[in-house]
């Protein structure tokens, strides 16, 4: 099985973006991944398609948004536009979640939903066969640095027995205080997709840091 790792940018110095997802390129990760807030949904306001459209020639690696922002259906066309592959959305955000998840279809992007800590699982159980991405949040969603929050492995696994007997088109990514030494553990409980943030940005450098990233998911018994 591979396992893929995305860089969450919300760490990355926004002054030098480009360069900085060029070198996260060049250092080996398979994918961005773009927390949208609108200090709404969440206490924190970060950015929009206009920053993303910027930055997508800086890199070749597919985008990812994660929309933690209410009711953002109108805006969806926006983000595709700018460059986004798959967008993920927070279904207590939107009135429709069904609705939301056809235009993002609609407009050729992949869909996907977020789970937080707190959301039950039941909540995407109906939608499973209009997404491609089961994100299992691992901290509560707003901020970067947080610490990972182990009781979320159960419901790892039991997303994975979920996804095995309804829809096992859907992959399952996880994101939140993921470091190399506790990430083989979501991997182990079902986890094909991975996000690290603030860990990639540290002083030994993006190289040395993703390298590390992937040699704890291949202690799980997989290849990243």
């Amino acid at each position: 099985m591979s396992i893929t790792l995305g860089a969450s940018i919300l760490a990355a110095d926004w002054s030098r973006m480009g360069e900085e997802l060029a070198e996260l390129e060049a250092a080996g990760i398979d994918y961005i991944h773009w927390d949208v807030m609108d200090n709404r949904y969440v206490p924190n306001l970060t950015f929009g398609w206009d920053m993303i459209s910027a930055c997508r020639s800086a890199t070749t690696v597919p985008f990812e948004t994660h929309l933690m922002a209410w009711e953002t259906e109108r805006d969806i066309a926006k983000y595709v536009a700018a460059g986004c592959e798959r967008i993920l959305i927070q279904p207590e955000a939107h009135i429709h979640v069904h609705n939301t998840l056809r235009v993002i279809r609609e407009e050729g992007a992949e869909a996907g939903i977020a789970l937080n800590p707190g959301t039950p699982l039941a909540m995407v159980e109906d939608l499973l066969p209009d997404i491609t991405t089961l994100l299992v949040m691992t901290v509560n969603p707003g901020f970067g640095g947080q610490a990972f929050i182990e009781t979320m492995l159960p419901k790892i696994e039991a997303a994975r027995a979920l996804v095995a007997d309804r829809a096992p088109h859907v992959k399952i990514e996880i994101d939140g205080g993921l470091k190399p030494g506790n990430v083989a553990a979501g991997v182990e409980a079902g986890a094909t997709m991975v996000i690290c943030g603030s860990g990639l940005f540290g002083p030994e450098g993006k190289a040395a840091a993703i390298a590390a990233m992937k040699s704890g998911i291949a202690s799980a018994g997989v290849t990243a």
